[in-house]
């Protein structure tokens, strides 16, 4: 099951997970909130922000960037 739920966010775009993060961050604002699922939400949501943070690393690892010589080197 943890590799299904691991395929699932991998399908889905930076963009989706910045719009779903937002999504958590506007629920746990709620004063509607029962605590348990503002802790649900709490969990959520920090996997979004760890699945964003992995995605951007593994995007600046391969920038690459041409020096003056014309070479390609890693950002």
């Amino acid at each position: 099951m943890a590799a299904n739920k691991k395929k699932a966010e991998d399908e889905i775009s930076l963009e989706e997970a910045f719009a779903q993060l937002n999504e958590t961050i506007e629920k746990l604002e709620s004063q509607d909130i029962s605590l348990e699922d503002s802790f649900q939400s709490y969990k959520k949501g920090m996997e979004i922000l760890k699945f964003c943070n992995e995605t951007i690393d593994r995007v600046e690892k391969k920038v690459l960037v041409i020096d003056e010589s014309g070479k390609l080197n890693e950002f």
